[in-house]
């Protein structure tokens, strides 16, 4: 965040009713509306201390939004069909409930080898912009490289391009924003994979982990290394493909961090489950708590995460889950209600992926409609925002 002579922030119990303009129960986006409202229990962030530690962070966060297809998109903000984002978007999203902002970002479009990667000024002020949109709404923010895989391979005989690249495009972010304050931290790849090898989604090879850890390390020593607020910044590092899979999970080795006392890192992991509900793909419309099967997945994917890292001091956060909609708000909102309140019980909070897709074929993941700012589902809302404490 932007360095601000603060007074001390104090947390402030704000009880509201939102109204929403949504879709009728299980509609698709369209059809009849009708009017929707949820009384939230809204506490102002406090600000992250120097001293604070990752744990303390992630304790902090309640729910958060992806920004998606957006300044992930390629070419431009808009060339994946989503407006050019406005302070008022993100205003809708803290007012909506949630406390945290997850901002993914492509470099590599803007930052040709040829110039050693040197990141278009234009675009950097643009990144600059939309942060500070979410510095204004006292937002925890994540920062990250998102669907820059092009230039971070993981192959031994790519591997050397690859450090160059990630030292150099994070030299930049982090100069750029290294006086922000702590509520705004780094994450330093999404999903790092070789795209289209035969292990991209089941956890890799030996060598890649291998490979994905040296740059987690790089990363680490690069943002450390500019000063200013990136000396004690929290940081955030993904397993290989932010995969849950077994060999991605213990594969990753935590970066070292000896300059801080103490820790700092955040283990980055997504997780749609179960896949056969929450992708497009998958033939199930239905969804309940009280079916095993429904449910199994989910309690796997946040046991493990916590035995493998919560359980031994080292911080967790969902960057990315969702269902894509069927037709089925209803159960859309009772698989989110349990999927975020199994996280919230192992100490996992959770990041909604919203690529602002709603209508026709594929991935629609949609949950802010950016064209006037209302949310479509408000039962899926709900259950958002009780799983994670801040709706009764």
């Amino acid at each position: 965040m932007k360095k601000r002579n603060l007074f001390a922030v104090i947390a402030l119990a704000i009880v509201f009713c939102l109204s929403l303009t949504a879709c009728s129960e299980d509609g698709g986006g369209e059809g009849e509306k009708s009017k929707g409202s949820l009384e939230l229990q809204i506490e102002e962030n406090v600000a992250i201390s120097a001293d604070e530690s990752a744990a303390d962070f992630v304790a902090k966060v309640k729910i958060g939004w992806n920004l998606g297809n957006t300044l992930d998109g390629s070419p431009n903000e808009t060339s994946w069909g989503n407006p050019k984002t406005t302070k008022e978007m993100i205003t809708t999203i803290k007012n909506a409930g949630f406390n945290t902002i997850r901002i993914p970002v492509s470099w590599s479009s803007h930052a040709p080898k040829s110039s050693n990667y040197a990141i278009n000024p234009t675009w950097m002020s643009r990144v600059k912009e939309v942060v500070d949109y979410a510095v204004d709404n006292n937002l925890y923010i994540i920062l990250n490289s998102h669907h820059d895989n092009g230039i971070f391979k993981l192959y031994n005989n790519e591997i050397e391009d690859s450090k160059t690249a990630l030292k150099s495009i994070w030299t930049q972010i982090a100069n750029t924003f290294k006086d922000y304050d702590y509520n705004l931290i780094f994450e330093g790849l999404n999903e790092p994979r070789t795209i289209n090898s035969e292990a991209e989604w089941n956890g890799g090879t030996s060598e890649e982990r291998n490979n994905l850890n040296a740059l987690h390390q790089l990363f680490v020593d690069t943002v450390r290394e500019t000063g200013g607020n990136n000396e004690k910044r929290i940081l955030m590092v993904p397993t290989y493909a932010a995969s849950a899979s077994s060999n991605a999970v213990s594969a990753l080795t935590i970066p070292n961090d000896p300059q801080n006392d103490v820790k700092k890192i955040i283990v980055s992991i997504h997780s749609y489950v179960p896949n056969n509900f929450t992708f497009p793909w998958g033939n199930a419309k239905t969804w309940s708590k009280s079916n095993s099967s429904d449910t199994s997945s989910i309690i796997s994917f946040f046991n493990s995460a916590n035995s493998t890292f919560v359980s031994k001091g080292i911080p967790v956060i969902a960057g990315e889950f969702g269902a894509v909609n069927k037709n089925n708000e209803n159960a859309r909102a009772e698989w989110a209600e349990y999927y975020v309140s199994y996280g919230k019980s192992k100490k996992i909070p959770c990041i909604l992926w919203d690529n602002g897709s709603f209508s026709g074929e594929g991935e629609l993941f949609g949950f802010l409609n950016r064209g006037n700012n209302t949310l479509p589902y408000p039962k899926v809302h709900e259950g958002l925002m009780r799983g994670a404490g801040v709706a009764n």
